[in-house]
C-alpha cells in the first residue's frame, strides 16, 4: 500500500493532487474537473481496471446530527471537534469513486467535492462502463448531475417522484403519498398524512448490568 501511494504521489505531484491513507484505506482528494483525466490515468497506467462502486454525499451538517431525548430512551452525544469533512467554501455535495485493481490486488478510493447550487462532474462512463448505473443512483439520490451520460434519469424511486431523497434537508416522510383508489382504479399520489416522530435508535450497553448467562439466556428462548 505504502509503494503504490508513493508511486500515486510522484504520478499527480505536478497536478497537486492529495493521497493519503484515511481510515486504512488509500484516498485520493481530486479537483472535480480534473476527475476523468485522473481515473483515465489510474485505470491505463496503474492497472485500476475496476469500478467497483460510485455514491454521492451530503456534507452538510456532516457529523454533527444527535437524537435529543427528554425522559426515555437514549441521547447520542456527538464530538465534532475534530470533523473537517463538513460543508466548506459552498462545497456541499461530493462523489466517491472505490477503485479495483484485480491484477496488483489494490485499492484506491477518489474523492471530489462539489458545488451546493449546482453539483455537476463530468461522467467516467468512458472510462468504465460499469458507473452508467451508479451515477443514475446519484442522480435520483442526491441530485449529482454527470455530463456527458447518455441516459441520466431516475433508477430507484417513482417517475413522477419530487425532490432527491439521500439530501439531508429532504424530510423524512416525504413531500407526498402513493395509493391505489378503487373508485379511480389507478394510483393516486396525494400529500403526506404521516405524522412525524423522531425516531431513537436502540443502544446496546456491554456493562454487566444488561450481561445475561447464558444459561438463562437459553431459558428465556424457550
Amino acid at each position: 500500500m505504502e509503494t503504490l501511494q508513493e508511486k500515486l504521489l510522484s504520478h499527480f505531484k505536478s497536478t497537486g493532487k492529495i493521497c493519503e491513507l484515511v481510515h486504512d484505506e488509500l484516498t485520493m482528494q481530486v479537483p472535480a474537473e480534473s476527475v476523468v483525466e485522473v481515473c483515465t490515468q489510474l485505470r491505463d497506467e496503474f492497472g485500476f481496471e475496476q469500478l467497483i462502486d460510485l455514491c454521492g454525499v451530503d456534507y452538510s451538517e456532516y457529523g454533527g446530527a444527535a437524537w435529543s431525548t427528554k425522559d426515555t430512551g437514549f441521547s447520542r452525544a456527538v464530538n465534532t471537534s475534530d470533523n473537517t469533512l463538513r460543508e466548506e467554501s459552498g462545497q456541499r455535495f461530493g462523489v466517491v469513486y472505490h477503485l479495483l485493481s484485480i491484477s496488483e490486488n489494490q485499492r484506491v478510493r477518489v474523492k471530489i467535492r462539489l458545488d451546493a447550487e449546482a453539483p455537476v462532474v463530468d461522467s467516467v462512463v468512458p472510462v468504465w462502463a460499469s458507473a452508467d448505473w451508479f451515477e443514475r443512483e446519484a442522480f435520483d439520490l442526491f441530485g449529482i448531475l454527470f455530463n456527458g451520460h447518455q441516459d441520466l434519469r431516475r433508477i430507484l424511486t417513482d417517475y413522477g417522484f419530487i425532490g432527491h431523497p439521500f439530501r439531508k434537508d429532504f424530510p423524512i416522510s416525504g413531500h407526498v403519498e402513493m395509493r391505489y383508489d378503487p373508485e379511480k382504479k389507478r394510483v393516486v399520489y396525494e400529500p403526506v398524512q404521516i405524522e412525524p416522530r423522531t425516531l431513537v435508535p436502540r443502544v446496546i450497553r456491554d456493562d454487566n448490568r444488561y450481561h445475561v448467562e447464558p444459561s438463562k439466556r437459553r431459558l428465556r428462548n424457550g
